[in-house]
């Protein structure tokens, strides 16, 4: 049975969704703001998801969100009234796996929740790498090393922190190069699910990824932009 933590401070959207998740064979443990939340995901982990509202007393939902993403990969779905694209850029820019607004059915969320649990699973990107990985597991591009053994990478000797979306995006260039990849392509092999065209996810985790290890994220040497086409792999690095 997976388990989910319920994190949000309004009582009765709480008891809403906890009830209908436990009906569809969930495990649902509860929490009413940012201290509870974080005493309980640090005593009784693992889950397999975190239901997260933005808006909690005493700790914030990106507090809550920026301590799970310092020791987990735990799929994290946000749920919140705030529907402005700066908010959803917020919440995935921090690691957020899907957001998802409120008033919303709860049959659309329990199929977000079996989708992020189910591409949770997923250990290897759908593309298979065209060039040889190295014994080591190792692949160094102009100053940048990335350890797919690890799950780490390394920028100029100094580490640079990925959250699981950025390194599996930076591992399928880089186990490609020369190939141009759609966004689509990209959505496909990273998230191992269909793409609908929302954009907005990939541009936040490309632009996320770029502010790590690009030089200078407006003008990118390790992933270019093909305008209109997707993005590749810089030739001359």
């Amino acid at each position: 049975m997976h388990r989910i933590l319920l994190i949000e401070d309004d009582e009765a959207i709480s008891e809403m969704v906890r009830s209908y998740l436990v009906k569809e064979g969930y495990e649902v443990e509860t929490a009413f703001d940012g201290e509870v939340a974080e005493r309980t995901f640090r005593t009784n982990n693992p889950f397999d998801l975190v239901l997260l509202d933005l808006m909690l007393p005493k700790r914030s939902g990106t507090d809550i969100l920026q301590t799970i993403r310092a020791t987990s990969l735990v799929p994290v779905l946000i749920m919140s009234a705030k529907d402005s694209d700066v908010d959803k850029a917020l919440g995935l820019g921090f690691g957020a796996d899907d957001y998802i607004t409120k008033p919303f059915s709860m049959i659309e969320l329990a199929a977000r929740v079996k989708a992020a649990i189910r591409r949770a699973g997923y250990a290897t990107p759908i593309i298979q790498p065209e060039a040889p990985i190295p014994a080591n597991q190792k692949i160094s591009i102009g100053g940048l090393t990335v350890d797919l053994d690890n799950f780490s990478a390394l920028k100029n000797g100094e580490e640079v922190k990925l959250t699981s979306k950025e390194f599996h995006i930076l591992k399928l260039f880089v186990t490609h190069p020369g190939r141009v990849f759609t966004k689509a392509q990209i959505y496909a092999s990273v998230w191992a699910d269909d793409y609908f065209g929302d954009e907005n996810v990939i541009n936040v985790h490309m632009r996320r990824l770029r502010e790590k290890i690009e030089d200078d994220p407006s003008h990118p040497e390790f992933i270019k932009t093909l305008w209109g086409i997707g993005y590749k792999l810089g030739e001359q690095l």
